[in-house]
């Protein structure tokens, strides 16, 4: 039965029927008695292992196919009018093709199955923020993960009322043939299509999908910005709490900074951290002429292999009830899950992500193929469960922004911390991030992966245009945050880490704040500004970067330079990737920053 009188939810939902011809069609409301009722039919099914009890509470596994274990950019389409408008780093799809090719694959595929209606709202319902989206599917598993990542149910129906627009989701499992996967996004229509996948990145689509390429789109034309970044805030020992958000590619430290815990000096002192987001903010120009940020999502969807109460202790808490894990280990001594760098200690009794039998004797950390979980297992938990998530967590307004930071892995070059001279060098930071792939052992700087603000993956149309909203954006910002950059891995010659990272990094983001606040110096470099080494508090740092090497003074100094000659050449290979990839849709604005730090390098 319908929950709802909105005609268009309903013509969607009775074409999506008609199109995949399920024998039944279940309405999600979002009770407990009914999400309970699913997963009692998953484990059933045997779609989901019900893990222990008393250790894991209300925690299930679950396995996809091998073929199925990722997001796949090479099957993700931009489905524009106009191919220019999907730019040169998207994947591009006529719309009228898109359809036609998906509707042809999903013809069907529900036959013996149920149809889920997923009625979902990306950010808390009833805020400014908040965008409802409806999402049909045949699979259990993704009503479950939708249920902790979003906040789902009738009550966004209500929300959405007789004649609301909404953002359309449809998914079918099918075959999962790689060869016939697509996960379509069609920005000018508001709908988004993934056939052949039942991998969360694919399949969530309140995720990716929605909260970054389509809300990307829809920021463009309505004057927001949807990103890749988590929210933190940082309160001081006299009580004054500021805001963050912070961009970074993968294994760069995203969730370690997100829930970052501080060194206990600061704790003695009074400082707190506390997690808003993880993963995706979306932000708007307050009244106040500040940026305000929320996290548009209810849940964690993190990765695995690696996490452990020494690198993430907020992110292991919050996967200990209400989660679902996936391609995961199960250890059937007692129930539980691991992973690679959980435990030191292997489990005895293991079957690992493809439901076989794991011998920890032939376990090679060097060799991926041995592992018991995939690299790429994910834990699905629920944002309530952290330690150290924000009370503004479920704010109506969202949090006003003191600092945006930008990050990427580099060896060289890139000092520890810099701070922008104004929004629109800030921009330039943001759209020259790049990460090294490879590291060369003999002194080459490594293999670049350029990842404008870290969105590479994500943006709903040009790159180029999507660093012009950027510029636009500064204009409508009275009282704009300071922009900066960070890199945590700064190497030594013998490929040492130069920083311990992790919790440490306390140490730069309290400079940051204070630099947002005016109340500490910083000298002008050929980049921008870069904190003088005794302003950064070094207190209790018990670091050795080699085996007998403790961090000193003089350390923090190397990694604070900034060498003009090797700056020289960044320029020089910023301004190949700006004509080489994004060409002439590239504001001029950005134009101007590049030309300045080649003058300024030449100095």
């Amino acid at each position: 039965m319908a929950l709802t009188g909105n005609k268009k939810v309903l013509s969607f939902v009775e074409e999506s029927a008609e199109l995949a011809q399920p024998d039944k069609i279940i309405w999600i409301d979002g009770s407990k008695a009914q999400i309970d009722a699913l997963k009692e039919q998953a484990v059933k099914s045997g779609e989901l292992i019900k893990l222990n009890e008393k250790l894991l509470p209300d925690c299930y596994l679950h396995r996809t196919k091998v073929n199925d274990v990722a997001r796949v950019e090479d099957r993700t389409f931009i489905c524009t009018k106009k191919r220019e408008d999907a730019g040169p780093i998207n994947y591009w799809m006529d719309p009228k093709q898109a359809y036609e090719l998906t509707r042809e694959i999903a013809r069907g595929s529900m036959k013996g199955k149920t149809m889920y209606v997923i009625p979902y709202s990306m950010g808390v319902v009833g805020s400014d923020f908040a965008k409802i989206g409806i999402e049909v599917t045949d699979s259990i598993y993704v009503v479950l993960n939708m249920n902790i990542m979003t906040r789902m149910g009738k009550k966004c129906l209500d929300a959405l009322g007789k004649d609301g627009d909404f953002i359309k989701g449809f998914h079918a499992s099918c075959d999962i043939d790689p060869e016939k996967r697509y996960i379509m996004h069609f920005p000018e229509d508001n709908t988004i299509i993934s056939v052949n996948s039942a991998y969360g990145g694919n399949v969530l689509l309140g995720k990716k999908c929605f909260a970054l390429r389509i809300a990307s789109w829809l920021g463009k034309t309505e004057g927001w910005m949807a990103e890749h970044m988590l929210i933190l805030g940082v309160t001081f020992p006299d009580g004054q709490k500021k805001y963050v958000a912070a961009a970074f590619p993968s294994a760069c430290g995203k969730t370690n900074l997100a829930m970052l815990i501080p060194p206990k000096h600061y704790l003695k002192k009074g400082y707190n951290v506390e997690c808003v987001g993880d993963d995706i903010a979306w932000i708007r120009v307050g009244e106040d002429g500040r940026l305000w940020a929320v996290n548009p999502e209810n849940g964690f969807f993190g990765v695995a292999p690696g996490t452990n109460a020494h690198s993430n202790f907020n992110a292991l808490e919050s996967t200990k009830k209400g989660t679902i894990f996936t391609n995961v280990a199960l250890n059937t001594d007692d129930m539980t899950v691991w992973w690679e760098g959980l435990t030191k200690e292997l489990p005895e009794h293991a079957i690992d992500w493809t439901g076989k039998p794991w011998d920890r004797t032939k376990f090679d950390k060097k060799d991926k193929s041995t592992c018991s979980a995939h690299p790429n297992s994910r834990f699905t938990a629920p944002a309530e469960n952290c330690p150290c998530i924000s009370p503004e967590f479920n704010s109506l307004k969202g949090v006003p922004l003191s600092a945006i930071i930008f990050g990427g892995r580099r060896a060289s070059t890139t000092p520890l911390v810099y701070q922008s001279r104004d929004w629109n060098h800030g921009v330039f930071v943001g759209s020259a991030m790049s990460s090294e792939t490879t590291a060369a052992a003999a002194g080459a700087t490594g293999v670049l992966r350029h990842d404008p603000m870290a969105m590479k993956p994500f943006i709903g149309y040009h790159v180029g245009d999507y660093l012009g909203h950027w510029i636009e954006m500064g204009k409508k910002i009275k009282n704009p945050p300071k922009i900066f950059n960070v890199n945590w891995f700064r190497q030594d010659e013998d490929g040492n880490f130069m920083w311990p990272g992790f919790g440490d990094n306390m140490r730069v983001l309290e400079w940051i704040l204070k630099r947002c606040d005016g109340t500490v110096g910083a000298e002008e470099t050929a980049i921008g500004f870069v904190p003088r080494a005794e302003d950064i508090d070094l207190s209790e740092l018990d670091y050795e970067i080699a085996d007998g090497r403790p961090f000193t003074r003089d350390d923090l100094k190397t990694i604070l330079t900034v060498d003009k000659e090797k700056w020289a050449k960044e320029a020089e290979e910023l301004e190949g990737y700006y004509k080489g990839t994004i060409k002439d849709r590239i504001p001029k604005e950005l134009w101007a920053c590049l030309e300045k730090l080649k003058a300024n390098c030449n100095k």
